[in-house]
């Protein structure tokens, strides 16, 4: 009887005081109910306080440990140096880039979200990692996933138009081109056109802090203003360096002005990352500036790899899936992100804006204005085209292809 009474009186009075003691307190405090215990009794204060509180017999054991030992921590640590067990990713540091690499292939995402997602389950994963001798857990996959911009998600509305039949098959030569091309250092790059902004005074989607009932004003319609004009932010991602280009031009999105922005990444970013380059590699939407229906587009590819005596592949993703393209939720999410609820008056204002876009993962970006002149309507001839030095890879051709230099 006596020991159910000491149960009961220890076990109200951790309950009364539980929620307030940190990790720490709750060892000591155990220990020394138990060694009180003890001193009474003879012995049996660790598993009446056990039994008492749920504290395991370790826990209490350490407590013990420590109210005995002559070295005390300092007040304000709770354990001490290097105490507790080691994260998994230090006992096995390449877990992260193993785990990215599955899902890699299979991976959907949204332009408008920070977010990317995966259709394998946790368990899965979990299983192929340790067919790769990794030791895990599906719970710290999903940790993992978590940090690594992951998420698990509902299906969303968002096709554009049928699916093609090779879709699939077409993501799948899109991954391996890239891990090719990484393998051998040479860069792969992801390339899209951001939405146009109208310069001015105008209301930005999204909210930032700001003192309580002082909104910025903005005006109450977003028609152009013809003096500031618009900005067409028009990207370049290194898959690889997870670093981009935004050239911010001012007169029309052509195939002109987006080779010219893959020109200006490589003179500006891309030749100090990869100085002995013999190839380019681009991953770029079915449509827009840089179609693969565009002649122009082909054109200025094949100046530009005159210019740099590279060969320049491209691969487009099929049709109804730019939402897919990496650069989307990699980079222009993260933009849209940073400026949020920030009017945009001025061209040196979206290069501010786009040059601190920051990131966890270390994302950066450069951005300038390109102030040149591009014209719609530019026509190519039959004759032109039948010059480029271009080459039609083995699966669908008209996505993918190889555009050599001429020879001098």
């Amino acid at each position: 009887m006596k020991k159910e009474k000491a149960i009961h009186v220890i076990a109200k009075e951790y309950s009364e005081i539980s929620y307030s003691l940190d990790e720490r307190r709750i060892r000591v405090w155990c220990a020394a109910r138990a060694r009180t215990y003890d001193r009474e009794n003879g012995r049996g204060g660790v598993t009446i306080v056990h039994q008492s509180t749920g504290v395991s017999r370790r826990r209490i054991y350490a407590g013990l440990k420590e109210i005995e030992s002559p070295m005390k921590l300092e007040k304000e640590r709770v354990r001490k140096f290097g105490g507790g067990r080691k994260k998994i990713e230090e006992n096995q540091p390449e877990i992260r880039k193993a785990l990215e690499r599955l899902v890699e292939p299979y991976t959907r995402g949204d332009p408008e979200s920070p977010l990317r997602w995966t259709s394998k389950s946790t368990y899965k994963l979990a299983e192929e990692l340790s067919r790769e001798g990794y030791d895990v857990s599906h719970t710290k996959v999903s940790q993992l996933l978590w940090d690594l911009d992951y998420s698990l998600q509902s299906n969303k509305k968002s096709n554009e138009g049928n699916q093609h039949k090779d879709r699939n098959e077409q993501f799948e030569w899109i991954n391996e081109r890239v891990k090719y091309f990484h393998k051998k250092n040479e860069p792969a790059i992801s390339v899209d056109t951001k939405k146009k902004e109208n310069l001015g005074n105008y209301k930005n989607v999204g909210r930032e802090y700001a003192p309580k009932k002082a909104p910025v004003k903005v005006k109450t319609h977003d028609f152009l203003d013809k003096k500031l004009g618009k900005v067409i932010p028009y990207g370049v991602y290194d898959l690889k360096q997870n670093e981009g280009w935004v050239s911010v031009g001012v007169t029309h999105d052509t195939a002109e002005f987006a080779v010219n922005a893959i020109r200006q990444w490589y003179s500006q970013m891309g030749k100090n990352v990869y100085p002995r380059m013999r190839s380019l590699l681009i991953t770029a939407d079915c449509g827009g500036s840089n179609s693969y229906r565009t002649r122009l587009w082909k054109r200025e590819l094949q100046k530009l790899s005159n210019e740099l005596l590279i060969a320049i592949t491209v691969c487009h993703y099929p049709p109804g899936t730019s939402k897919w393209n990496k650069i989307e939720h990699r980079m222009f999410s993260f933009i849209t992100k940073n400026w949020r609820g920030k009017p945009l008056i001025d061209r040196a204002t979206v290069v501010e804006l786009i040059g601190n876009t920051k990131t966890n993962s270390g994302l950066k970006i450069k951005a300038v204005i390109d102030e040149s002149v591009y014209l719609k309507g530019i026509k190519v001839t039959d004759k032109e085209m039948e010059s480029l030095n271009i080459e039609e890879l083995d699966f669908h051709g008209e996505w993918n292809y190889k555009i050599k230099p001429h020879k001098p």
